[in-house]
């Protein structure tokens, strides 16, 4: 259908060819396809649909899709300037596939027949978060994105004259969190107390969880009564909870402590704990009990707790260990 309204458009603007005003398009309808793909290159991103014998293709740059979620009705916007943002759409004499819209040298067959370019148009991003949920732990991860585009005000430029198209709803396209970026939430090694600075840490090899300035009341060597916990909410200058996670050489123990940050490996992403609520999140409980050589066990517990970065925001769960630490 689209093929034969095109080409009856077409037709229509031969006929009027003396007329210098634009012709306004009500609908470009790629509506039915839910999901849009991509031809990923080392410039730019080549996002697209396709549908029997038509294409529309979105040419971005490279940096466009944001792993951040877009606040509402706040998207990013970006215009197209047929360099690093460009839209077409493209019509065949045959059934096209993914190989003629990707492949460095595409198929001799099908055929375009039409194409039209936009000389202008406005595009909209509003990104989301993916999220996954653990039944066990009630952990709620981020695996990826959804970004919906539209595209506005469009001007496509048709056999010398312009079509105007008030929206273009081009629709979703989804992008995952790499390996190297997802967070690594996971750590074996005892907690470690600062002597100085009181800073709380452990870490693994390309993550880091600290507590700074934390309360010195939860951390007392004497033993806790069962069932009686020491308590104390996260806060963004007392019992601050911060997430790192690095590129570089691996962390170790000489990351901490100092008096100057060291500059590798080289922080990432930085999550911060959000504020706690009395008696119902960004909750610190330490339980403390005797150990061997006149030491002091403290278990430190995260209830209902999350770290943010920007719009992103992930729940460590309903408990969360962050470990045990040995003092005299």
């Amino acid at each position: 259908m689209m093929r034969k309204y095109a080409c009856l458009l077409l037709f229509a603007l031969i006929l009027n060819g003396c007329d210098d005003g634009d012709v306004t398009v009500e609908t470009l309808d790629f509506s039915d396809i839910k999901q849009a793909s991509s031809c990923p290159s080392s410039n730019n991103q080549l996002v697209y649909k396709i549908k029997s014998q038509e294409s529309l293709l979105l040419q971005l740059d490279k940096d466009t899709f944001k792993n951040e979620p877009t606040l509402p009705g706040k998207p990013n916007t970006y215009q197209i300037d047929d360099n690093k943002f460009k839209l077409y759409y493209r019509s065949y004499d045959g059934p096209v596939g993914i190989p003629n819209i990707c492949d460095f040298i595409p198929p001799t067959t099908p055929n375009v027949i039409n194409e039209w370019y936009a000389k202008s148009g406005r595009i909209e991003i509003a990104t989301t978060a993916i999220t996954s949920t653990n039944s066990t732990t009630n952990a709620i991860t981020i695996t990826g994105y959804s970004h919906n585009i539209v595209i506005k005000n469009i001007t496509y430029s048709v056999s010398s004259l312009d079509i105007t198209q008030p929206q273009v709803v081009f629709g979703d396209f989804t992008t995952t969190v790499a390996d190297v970026d997802k967070l690594d939430l996971a750590f074996t090694r005892p907690l470690v107390q600062c002597p100085t600075s009181k800073q709380i840490y452990t870490y693994n090899t390309k993550s880091a969880m600290t507590i700074d300035a934390i309360d010195p009341l939860l951390i007392k060597n004497e033993a806790t009564a069962p069932n009686s916990p020491r308590r104390g909410l996260i806060g963004s200058t007392v019992n601050k909870l911060l997430y790192k996670l690095f590129t570089g050489p691996p962390v170790s123990d000489d990351y901490f402590c100092g008096t100057t940050i060291p500059t590798t490996p080289t922080v990432k992403e930085t999550w911060t704990g959000v504020d706690g609520v009395a008696n119902t999140s960004g909750i610190i409980e330490v339980t403390t009990t005797t150990a061997v050589n006149n030491q002091f066990k403290h278990t430190i517990v995260l209830k209902n707790t999350s770290i943010k970065k920007g719009n992103n925001f992930v729940n460590l769960g309903t408990s969360y260990v962050l470990g045990e630490l040995l003092t005299k």
